[in-house]
């Protein structure tokens, strides 16, 4: 396992939808080290305005544990489970969660964001190629991509802004590139 200190690892905990900070307070009350990254928002109602602090990440809570002893953890009131794959608990690195807790002692302003990853399909949501998908090639800068958008079974690089780009919840279709596998398919 990864993310260890001393018999203590991070492990990401879902919670029950909206009841983020009650479980983050329930896990401190036990005892229990626990990180719950917060987001400053601002929402308007038609008669007023309101800051808000809410989780950067919707449903979850991290709380740093010994795995062989996690009743405490998953009889917590909120938690609905520790992020694994099956039975197998997954940790989350020490750097990952330090990384996090600068971001929030910083008082940046920070939001969550949709997880892109070069080879994933994406689709453009605004601007002039709104409605495009194609593969994420690679990322350049901090805020830019290139995007490759098949045209007759070609590959148009282009930059599109970051947060134009959403992630596509299909598998990339892999690009038929010559005659004889055109006749194969």
């Amino acid at each position: 396992m990864s993310g260890q200190t001393g018999s203590q690892f991070w492990f990401a905990l879902r919670t029950k939808p909206r009841h983020e900070k009650s479980t983050a307070a329930a896990l401190r009350g036990r005892g229990l080290e626990e990180f719950l990254p917060l987001a400053q928002r601002r929402r308007r109602w038609s008669d007023r305005t309101v800051d808000l602090e809410l989780p950067l990440f919707s449903g979850y809570v991290f709380c740093r544990f010994d795995p062989w002893d996690r009743l405490p953890v998953v009889t917590t009131p909120g938690v609905q489970s520790v992020v694994g794959f099956g039975r197998t608990l997954i940790a989350v690195e020490d750097g990952e969660i330090a990384s996090l807790q600068v971001l929030a002692r910083s008082g940046l302003e920070a939001q969550a964001w949709p997880f892109l990853e070069v080879g994933q399909v994406v689709s453009i949501e605004s601007g002039p190629l709104a409605g495009c998908e194609g593969m994420l090639l690679d990322f350049k800068g901090t805020r830019r991509l290139v995007l490759s958008v098949t045209l007759l079974q070609r590959a148009v690089a282009v930059e599109v802004d970051r947060p134009c780009v959403r992630p596509c919840h299909r598998r990339p279709v892999a690009p038929v590139n010559s005659f004889a596998q055109r006749l194969a398919a």
